[in-house]
């Protein structure tokens, strides 16, 4: 560039509008002290001690006379009377003994009357508990109500005077970033307080049917168990239950599961002791791209039916295997596990509409909620079915999507113990180990009921089907699937 160009930018650049990148002051460093806040809740935070007394028998053999007062194993004489009845060939008489087992959490007081809540796995089969409380003081502690599935439980204790109580917070309008507040008893080291950041919402970590965890960084240690996460306003938004650590301490990565879904279950366990969930009766899976391109939903999206309990609620509002829950009460079903949660948060009795996709339309069903805990003590539950893959069968045997496929026989059906309530389909008998098929964990032993929503008998009707699907320019085929149970699946395959 010429000297006389050079000069004619700058002119040019000196005449245009400048333009800034605003930046806002950097809040990473977060508040100034955590102090205030720290006094202003830990007196609400309990330690909480859990023993559990088993009753058991100990004996060196079987059989032997009773033995006087003073004679027994840790005795003065143990080894001689030992020798003795050994000579006489007799084993050691059998000695009543107990053994006891205490684990370390923490809690905290949401009433000042006394009513502490914990984690449920921080008590489990306890004989007793104490609420240690922030001045050392110890109070022997009531249950009134545990729940396994989101891991809560409610305890009562009589304090002299009130205790100082702490509140629950709205879990939902905590932000990812937001700051948090930690307290407990790590390590059985007592009231100790830890800062970190929301570091994700929503978390699913495959611990019971209702996961939403509030993930953060804040040092969360064995002994927190049970303890609270605050929000800087001092509410309680989520109750610290996990971490993820190979090494066994805080790599920051804790989960609290939070205010907004325990705080139902508290109250129905102070007022009835037990939970009272909604209960739809349906079996539910989720949905991939293969099969929502299959069932036209046009994406990724809803609960799929694999299953319609015959004494459920869903049975006589007319929901069948194969829908697609899309919405619940107004609520849309981004993917399936949202729907449990909701259906468990909604009042038993309600009669709640479902939006359902079915052969590509949508369609309204009303149905009016069962409670789950009747639908679990109905519910068979009969152990998994020990997996087999020999091949055989009657002669009819074909291949075709990387499955071995045969008629459903007596001697099939006596092989793979499939149950007479399989009364129709064709049997999986042997998995190419390179094929699509096992990779979506299909198994010999199971039975193919329906290729794209038709059912098939014989594995003729199988390959037929995959051939009009070829013909039609289809890329996948959308297989029903059930064990020797007859709970049924759906899995959608590559037809080439």
């Amino acid at each position: 560039m010429t000297p006389a160009l050079r000069r004619a930018a700058r002119a040019i650049l000196a005449t245009a509008p400048v333009l800034y990148l605003v930046v806002a002051p950097a809040q990473a460093k977060g508040p100034d002290s955590l102090s205030e806040l720290s006094t202003q809740v830990s007196d609400a935070v309990v330690n909480i001690s859990a023993t559990t007394v088993d009753a058991k028998r100990s004996s060196r053999n079987e059989g032997g006379p009773n033995l006087p007062p003073g004679v027994g194993p840790g005795a003065p004489f143990d080894d001689l009377f030992e020798e003795f009845f050994r000579r006489r060939g007799q084993g050691m008489p059998e000695l009543p003994r107990q053994r006891r087992s205490s684990s370390l959490g923490s809690g905290f007081v949401i009433d000042p009357s006394g009513i502490v809540i914990t984690n449920n796995h921080v008590i489990a089969d306890a004989n007793e508990v104490t609420v240690i409380l922030n001045d050392g003081q110890k109070l022997k502690a009531e249950v009134l109500g545990k729940d396994q599935k989101v891991d809560v439980a409610v305890l009562k204790v009589k304090p002299e005077k009130p205790l100082k109580a702490v509140k629950f917070g709205d879990s939902d309008k905590a932000k990812v970033g937001d700051w948090v507040l930690a307290v407990g008893n790590p390590f059985g080291l007592g009231g100790s307080v830890t800062a970190g950041i929301v570091s994700a919402r929503n978390r699913n970590i495959d611990s019971g049917p209702y996961d939403n965890y509030i993930q953060t960084d804040a040092s969360i240690n064995k002994g927190n168990s049970g303890g609270p996460l605050f929000n800087m306003d001092g509410e309680v938004i989520g109750i610290n239950t996990a971490i993820l650590s190979p090494s066994g301490g805080s790599v920051g990565i804790g989960f609290a599961t939070p205010a907004n879904t325990v705080e139902p279950v508290i109250v129905q366990l102070q007022q009835f002791g037990e939970t009272r969930r909604g209960w739809l009766g349906v079996r539910i899976q989720n949905i991939d791209d293969a099969i929502a391109d299959t069932l036209n939903l046009g994406a990724t999206r809803g609960a799929l039916v694999a299953g319609v309990d015959d004494k459920g609620p869903s049975k006589p509002a007319g929901l069948k295997v194969g829908d697609v829950i899309v919405k619940f009460d107004g609520k849309p079903i981004k993917e399936s596990r949202d729907l449990p949660k909701l259906v468990a948060a909604t009042p038993v009795g309600k009669d709640v509409e479902l939006v359902v996709v079915r052969s590509g339309k949508e369609q309204t069903k009303t149905v009016k909620l069962g409670r789950l805990e009747d639908g679990e003590k109905v519910a068979s539950k009969d152990g998994d079915e020990k997996e087999k893959s020999e091949s055989g069968g009657d002669g009819s045997s074909q291949s075709v999507l990387g499955l071995e496929l045969s008629r459903l026989s007596d001697a099939l059906r006596s092989r793979y113990q499939i149950k007479d309530t399989v009364k129709v389909g064709v049997v999986i008998t042997a998995v190419d180990p390179r094929s699509e098929a096992a990779e979506k964990r299909l198994q010999a032993g199971e039975v193919l009921l329906e290729v794209n929503q038709e059912a098939v008998s014989d594995p003729a009707d199988v390959l037929k089907k995959i051939k009009t699907l070829k013909g039609a320019g289809k890329k996948t085929a959308l297989l029903i699937v059930a064990n020797g149970q007859g709970d049924a699946h759906f899995v959608a395959l590559p037809v080439e």
